[in-house]
């Protein structure tokens, strides 16, 4: 039963065959979401200098909702890097074009833009996308589809002359006749993306777009576990036209990709993943780096309260969307005394006692076991007046692999004090990548414990303040530093659309991701012209040495 309910929710068979006949789908697809099986495997490749190309050895990926192995991925090795790192460092410090040289190209990406953003409101290149992500990483289509619209809308807002836009520069007066100093955003030639499974299509897509508006030449490696997205779209984009050597893919290992960071001459990697590769690859790149990292992101629920049933359903969707698979999903609810009394907490479990794996509002888990995860949670609850609020069993029903995992909306209540204690402090702010949070309770006068909090934490991704009272949130934004806060009566964690920033604050290394900031921040650097040319004062004479 539940297997035929799954594949109502991903679609039927016969609507993918119509791809093959006549729509743009059939100009660029090398494989078809409903197609794809243990019968039948879908195939990826890498792409190297324009050419797409097999690797020696292949790795089974497994359906992560029934476990066949359906998707064959190119196992690349070591000994097969050499024609990635030749293709890289045969890329100019200066970039494949610039403001001084090729300026044409940024005419071209936007057309490129453009022709891939039109495209994108097709339905049937749309649901493409939307199902194929579905199919390697399990989620609702309204999620999935989000995921494919804020591309979209991404590419929208970067076609036409916005490019070129992008390398706008400025010029100062100088000191004196024929001098003038002009401030340039600069490429950094040769450059690397490395992207997570959770979001297969907008993060690395976001990214490495942005690398090539702004002149550089990428080598993209996604998750090999849904990489196959990642592959589809490069293909799609070179459908658009896209010059087919202006970017480089690989499927491979992290010590594969470890070991093209250190023999090729990359100037810039940008990562999206955990603290400890991210901490470990600013080593490898001795800086030269930036970084969307761990979040571990909390919600505070300020003394005011109204909208009850909202707030509640904007917590359930931020900690359990997507089984809280997200960078951005609520980790930790600092609910104020006023909140709890109204019943939010109780809301909230009902809400989240609505999800199913079924309905795909319920995922796999694709990075931890429900034994890692249930362990954490017997861990927590060993705290001092800690309580289970909801969850804390695994899912039952379903034929995930055992090495995802399958776990009920979790949540544990901690006592404030008891939280912030030396010996608990690491383990109750410790990332679970999945459906679960800490949830304690505070009231007027042990805010400054809540901000102590904060403060302690070490990684500043979101948050949000919920609050419509001016005074309070100025206070808690004016001691927070998370990069991405949402504050107000709607204040969420999640949501990376296209039309703000979102990134991490407090980290030098922070990476940004959508807009023209964020772009310009990540994939160039600041380059000063002064052009001096003259003419020389009359009656100039030699002047003594100095």
């Amino acid at each position: 039963m539940f297997a035929r309910v799954l594949r109502g929710r991903i679609g039927s068979v016969a609507s993918f065959n119509v791809f093959r006949s006549f729509s743009a789908v059939s100009k660029f697809a090398t494989v078809l979401p409903n197609e794809i099986s243990g019968a039948r495997p879908g195939k990826a490749q890498n792409l190297v200098n324009g050419e797409w190309r097999d690797a020696e050895k292949f790795v089974d990926i497994l359906d992560p909702l029934n476990g066949e192995k359906f998707l064959q991925v190119p196992d690349t090795q070591i000994h097969e890097l050499q024609p990635f790192v030749d293709s890289l460092a045969a890329v100019p410090k200066s970039g494949l074009h610039n403001p001084l040289k090729n300026p044409e190209r940024y005419l071209l990406y936007g057309q490129v833009c453009r022709k891939a953003a039109s495209l994108l409101h097709e339905d049937d290149v749309l649901d493409y996308f939307i199902r194929l992500i579905q199919r390697v990483m399990p989620k609702s289509y309204i999620q999935a589809r989000a995921e494919v619209v804020v591309t979209r809308m991404f590419l929208e807002n970067f076609s036409g002359d916005q490019p070129r836009f992008l390398a706008r520069s400025f010029t100062v007066a100088g000191d004196h006749t024929g001098q003038a100093s002009s401030g340039y955003r600069w490429p950094y030639g040769p450059v690397a993306v490395v992207a997570p499974f959770n979001f297969p299509l907008e993060i690395p897509a976001l990214q490495f777009v942005g690398a090539l508006l702004m002149g550089n030449k990428p080598l993209v490696k996604g998750d090999s576990k849904v990489s196959i997205v990642l592959e589809q779209f490069v293909r799609f984009l070179q459908h658009c036209g896209m010059p087919a050597k202006d970017l480089d893919l690989i499927h491979a290992d992290g010590p594969v990709m470890g070991q093209i960071i250190e023999r090729a001459p990359l100037r810039m990697l940008q990562f999206t993943g955990s603290s400890r590769v991210a901490d470990m690859l600013t080593q490898k790149m001795h800086g030269r780096i930036k970084v969307e990292d761990a979040g571990f992101d909390w919600k505070i629920l300020g003394p005011d309260v109204s909208e009850v049933d909202y707030v509640a359903w904007v917590c359930d969707q931020d900690a359990y969307a997507m089984s809280g698979q997200k960078c951005s999903a609520q980790s930790m609810l600092f609910a104020h005394s006023n909140w709890v009394k109204a019943g939010v907490l109780e809301k909230i479990a009902s809400l989240a006692s609505r999800r199913s794996l079924a309905e795909l509002t319920l995922s796999p888990i694709m990075s931890l076991t429900t034994e890692r995860i249930l362990d954490h949670v017997e861990k927590v609850l060993q705290i001092p007046g800690a309580r289970l609020l909801m969850g804390g069993k695994a899912l039952t029903g379903h034929s995930v692999p055992k090495q995802f995992g399958a776990v009920e909306p979790t949540a544990v209540f901690v006592p404030l004090d008891e939280m912030l204690k030396p010996e608990n402090f690491p383990l109750v702010t410790t990332e679970i990548f999945g459906p679960f949070q800490i949830v304690t309770e505070y009231d007027d006068s042990s805010l400054h414990k809540v901000l102590e909090a904060c403060e302690r934490m070490d990684h500043h991704l979101t948050a949000a303040v919920v609050s419509s009272n001016s005074i309070f949130l100025n206070k808690v934004l004016g001691h927070t530093v998370n990069g991405t806060t949402y504050a107000g009566l709607r204040a969420r964690t999640t949501g990376a659309p296209q039309n703000h920033w979102f990134g991490p604050c407090g980290d030098p290394r922070g990476a940004g991701i959508g807009t023209p900031e964020a772009i310009q921040l990540v994939w160039s650097g600041h380059r000063e012209i002064i052009r001096d040319e003259g003419p020389i004062p009359q009656n100039w004479t030699l002047p003594k040495s100095t």
